[in-house]
Parts: C-alpha cells; structure tokens; sequence
C-alpha cells in the first residue's frame, strides 16, 4: 500500500506504508500478530438448533453478527448430534475471518469470540481461525482490527473472483495493520463497546416494540378485543369482493430515468426511480415474482407498480386497515406461491383473501393505532440507523488514530 509522502507529516505523525499514523503506534501483519488454526467445514444442513458443539457459520458472519459473538447472548447454531469434528475449540479472543463474500465490501468481514464459558465451539466452514500469538492486540480490540480503512483497502485490493469475492490465507497474513499501544487499545474498545451496547439496547426495544404490535394485530384485527365505543358485527368478506386487484406495469431497467418516484417491482424494497408517476399515494402492493412473491408493502406517496399486484382503490373500505388484515395473513399469502423454481403470486391468489370487516369507523380506528405503533417502531430504527451512522464515523476516527482517546508520552 503506497502512502503519499509528498507532504510532512503533522506534528506527532509519521508516514508508513498503511498511511499517515501516530508516531506511538506500529504497523504489524496479521502473519506477525496471529496463528491461524485448522476450521470445519460442514455446511448449513450439518447444523441445528440442539447440539453439544456450537458452529460459527461464515453466513452467519455476514448477515447476524458485527465484530464480535457473545455467546451470553447471541445465538449460534450447533453441529447435529450426528455429526463429529476433531478441529481446535474456540477461545474468548480467537478472531474468525470470513474467507468468502457475495460482494467486495464483505471480503475479510471477522468477528471476535467472547464469553464462551463452558460452551464448546468451532469455527466453520469458508473462515480462517486467528489466535493471538502475543499480546500486541488485546481481547475487546480485536473484533475492530480489520475494520479499519487501510485494512480495508488492502483486503477489497486483494480479493479475487467475479460473483463470488474472496481472499486467501496467504493474502490474509500479508494485509498490514497500524496498532495502537494497549492502552489506547483498551480506551477505543470500552468507548466502542458502549456504543454497541446502545445499538443493542434499539435492537431489543424494536423487537420488543414489534412483537407488541403484532399481538395487538391479532386482537384488533380479528375482533378479540374491541375499540371502547364500537359494537356491532363483523362481517367476513373476500379480499376479491370489497377491492380491485390491479396489475403493475411492465418495465425494464433501460426504460428508467432518474426521478423522485420509487419503482416497486418485486422486491422489498424500490430497487429504482422512475421519472414520472403514475400512481397516487395510498397503495396496496404484493410483489407478484421473485424471491419475495407474496411480500406486502403499503404506500403512502406516489409510485410506478411493476412486478406487483396492487390495490389503489378501496370505495367504502379503509385501505390502511385492508394492508394490516393482508400483513396478518402474510405467511397465507406467502404459501399460496405457485411456479416452483420461479414462485408467483398473482391477483386471482389474493382474490380468494377472506378478512374481517368492521363497521368503517372502526376499521379507520384500528388502522390508525396500528399505523402510530408503526410510526414509532420506524422513529426506532431511525435512531438505530443514526447510531449506527455515528458509530461507523467514530471507528474511522479512532482505529486510524485521527482522534486519540490517550495521549502519547
């Protein structure tokens, strides 16, 4: 990695090959600091929820964990009972690096092990097991050591493949590290751990907030429990008799332009923007293809429908109480894909949708409690996405030295 030395370093900086860092830190290889140890390699349908010998999958890495696996409180799967393996157990401090990843960003993506306990563990298929060969790096630290820029750099410059990016064990012990003395190590980790705790603390209330409404789905929206000041009965209609079921659009990626209008076109989230709208606000939409055939979403601004069914128009009905009758029933809709490897979910599967329907004040009251319970859960994460944001500028900051929490001597 070429540093620029065109310019001086600031006053209490140097130059090295990972950049400009403080003159009290070092730069050492991963190969220098870390013993690599023989990993399984059982695939997901080794695994299970039941098992002596926990298994930290690189999948899991990429999608469940972020710098570290708690084992007080993270779940990981374990090995069948079935099933033997003969490689080194796990250690609190043992980093574990993903060898693999779907795109560049993930190359290298490592977390670090911590309060195993009594808990058997192994480190699992495509990952490298790195165990401190000193005490350069300190447990608490190592979960953000390949976090850093220049590490980063180096790891995404040495990835190899097309649709699939990965880094050898001799690439790996190559990429250079700058290190900060103990002591600062120790400051960067307690200041970022209490950071994830915070980000912990979101994910817990959202969940818990969740679950909440979900219950609450179930009462109000099956008449269990009634709104004060409502009576009278329900009545059960088809989702066919009280709503048109429209058809999306048919696009293609060359036909859209930049725009302020979020093309829905299967998946969970607008995947583009399209230059016009031809749709008002207040939109039902079922992803009709795809990965999520069956997924519900509702709309409150102006889109352009693609790959979905949509319902727009709801004459003496409230549309937001039909979308949360719909989210109760999302498992239903999911199960009635057809279409095998390619699964679809058309208009006339949702036609046959029986839902409860309440007299029109009442479904408008019940919709309006479920949407503030969705109002506050998006506020939530809203603040998990900021925290996170502010946490990703701090680790910048910190692991690269810009900011010292110790001062030099």
């Amino acid at each position: 990695m070429n540093a620029d030395t065109t310019k001086p370093a600031p006053l209490g900086y140097k130059h090295t090959e990972v950049g400009v860092i403080p003159t009290d830190w070092s730069v050492f290889s991963i190969g220098e600091l870390f013993d690599y140890l023989p990993t399984a390699s059982n695939s997901r349908a080794d695994l299970g929820h039941t098992g002596t010998v926990s298994y930290v999958h690189y999948g899991d890495i990429h999608t469940r964990f972020h710098h570290f696996i708690d084992f007080l409180s993270d779940e990981v799967p374990c090995l069948l009972a079935n099933k033997t393996v003969t490689v080194p157990r796990l250690r609190d401090g043992d980093l574990i690096v993903a060898d693999a990843s779907e795109d560049e960003a993930g190359v290298g993506k490592s977390v670090e092990i911590r309060n195993l306990g009594v808990t058997e563990a192994v480190s699992g298929l495509h990952t490298f097991l790195l165990r401190a060969k000193n005490e350069k790096t300190l447990a608490g630290y190592r979960g953000y050591l390949l976090e850093k820029t220049p590490v980063k750099i180096q790891l995404r410059r040495l990835a190899t493949g097309l649709k699939v990016f990965g880094i050898s064990k001799r690439a790996l012990r190559d990429i250079r590290i700058p290190l900060p003395p103990p002591a600062e190590q120790l400051a960067i980790a307690e200041v970022l751990s209490d950071v994830d705790g915070l980000i912990q603390s979101l994910d817990a209330l959202i969940a818990k907030k969740r679950a909440i409404k979900q219950a609450v789905m179930q009462q109000l929206l099956t008449g269990k429990t009634r709104l004060p000041g409502f009576s009278g009965a329900w009545k059960m209609k088809r989702l066919g008799e009280i709503v048109s079921i429209g058809k999306g659009q048919p696009i293609t990626e060359s036909s859209l332009t930049p725009g302020i209008v979020p093309v829905v076109a299967g998946g969970k989230k607008p995947a583009y923007f399209h230059n016009c709208a031809n749709r008002t606000g207040k939109t039902i939409t079922v992803s009709a293809s795809g990965a999520y055939a069956g997924y519900v979403a509702y709309w409150d601004t102006p889109i352009f429908a693609s790959d979905c069914s949509t319902i727009s128009d709801a004459p003496n009905y409230s549309i937001k109480y039909i979308f949360y009758q719909m989210l109760l029933r999302q498992e239903q809709i999911y199960r009635a894909q057809t279409g095998g490897a390619q699964p679809h979910v058309h208009g006339k599967d949702l036609a046959p949708l029986v839902i409860a329907i309440p007299p029109i004040r009442e479904q408008r009251a019940i919709a309006t409690i479920l949407s503030d319970m969705d109002a506050e859960i998006a506020a939530l994460e809203r603040r998990r996405d900021k925290t996170c944001a502010i946490k990703q500028g701090m680790m910048q900051q910190l692991l690269t030295g810009r900011i010292r929490l110790v001062k030099s001597e």
